[in-house]
């Protein structure tokens, strides 16, 4: 018998190539992925934070214009905002995640760097791994948001208005305006208000009694408790007009202490809106109303993860179509979808649509419309394979 001894250098090399060449693609994969969600998550903050401030301003401001009318007081303001900013919150993720992912492609497209991620071997279909590694945590934050939070906000939206409504009109009136009584019958004017004195400067007040307006002013004034509970706004040194200026029955009198009713107001029973309720009530009370709001906050993190992969073939740009047409295409995607979506929730809500296919028809249209994006896609790329 006889041994033959090979050395070691005789085999070929392949393993070793091969490990080689599976390590430079894991190293691909790696700067591909990561450089994608990293892109992608510094669009969709800097996209989040410009959409926030538009809605926080234009809210603001809607609640600035009713504070100054009188309908909303001056110490609402903050609370309002801040929870509407909070129901707000599901629906500017839910864009800035597709317009993130949209804008880091689009980019990647114009600046030709797809045609070297296309080169080295990733096709189209691996840009779903990382779009998904992208957008699951923030599908995962929006589902929290419509599900628990939206709904808590809007509660203690009502909750403050409840409080708002209830309060009297002395309390309600802010200092420097004008402010008519929920009963209609007394106008407040109070300059200044010292709520560690429990004072206020410079009053009017302006009443009708028994048919006759009458008009107040004094100095200054407070309020003051009864023993059975009643409450009184007294006015301190001042002087009230009665009647009509040139008729013989107008009277002025001074008076050095004048106490002024203050009715108490009732809180306004009414039923709490759906968007106000827990999902658990929504659930245990399956009407048509509540499902409608159930689909209505389960459609924002499931429209959230079908438009990001959506993204993905439109964010193709065609330079003899021009750079803008994918934008502009993506944007009427956008506003159709979630128009739809609303027009569906609406007809369950009225019993028009049965849920199953108020909720699943739309949605599954669009992944019908992804596939068919990701198909007509995918046969431009082999065609121009073929043609090289």
């Amino acid at each position: 018998m006889i041994f033959v001894l090979h050395k070691m250098s005789d085999y070929p090399q392949v393993p070793k190539q091969k490990s080689k060449l599976s390590r430079f693609k894991l190293l691909r994969a790696s700067i591909f992925h990561r450089e994608l969600v990293r892109e992608s998550a510094g669009m969709g903050l800097l996209v989040f934070a410009i959409l926030l401030g538009i809605v926080v301003f234009t809210q603001l401001v809607r609640l600035l214009g009713q504070s100054v009318s009188g309908s909303l007081a001056v110490d609402g303001v903050l609370a309002l905002l801040g929870f509407s900013a909070l129901n707000y919150l599901p629906a500017l993720l839910s864009i800035s995640l597709f317009l993130s992912v949209l804008l880091t492609l689009t980019r990647s497209y114009r600046d030709n760097e797809m045609v070297v991620w296309f080169s080295s071997g990733i096709g189209l279909t691996r840009w779903i791994r990382p779009v998904m590694w992208y957008a699951l945590p923030v599908v995962c934050l929006i589902a929290l948001l419509s599900l628990v939070l939206s709904p808590w906000a809007m509660s203690q939206v009502e909750e403050l208005k409840r409080r708002l409504d209830s309060r009297d009109d002395v309390t309600a009136a802010s200092p420097g305006t004008f402010r008519e009584s929920k009963q209609a019958d007394r106008v407040f004017f109070i300059e200044n208000v010292d709520v560690g004195k429990n004072r206020v400067g410079n009053i009017f007040v302006q009443s009708l009694q028994h048919g006759k307006m009458g008009t107040m002013v004094a100095k200054q004034g407070m309020q003051e408790t009864a023993p059975n509970g009643d409450r009184f706004l007294v006015l301190l040194n001042g002087t009230r007009y009665e009647g009509a200026p040139g008729q013989l029955d107008f009277k002025i009198v001074e008076f050095e202490r004048y106490a002024v009713r203050i009715k108490a107001v009732e809180a306004k029973q009414r039923p709490a809106p759906t968007d106000s309720l827990p999902t658990l009530q929504l659930l245990q009370n399956l009407n048509s109303g509540n499902i409608s709001e159930l689909e209505r906050r389960l459609s924002f993190p499931l429209a959230a993860l079908i438009l990001s992969l959506l993204a993905i073939p439109l964010s193709f740009v065609n330079p003899r179509a021009g750079r803008s047409l994918n934008l502009i295409m993506a944007l009427v995607i956008y506003m159709l979808y979630n128009n739809l979506i609303s027009v569906t929730n609406t007809l369950v809500g009225q019993g028009k649509l049965g849920p199953a296919i108020g909720f699943w028809g739309i949605h599954v249209l669009m992944l019908m419309l992804m596939v068919l994006l990701f198909y007509r896609r995918l046969s431009v790329f082999s065609l121009r394979r073929l043609a090289r």
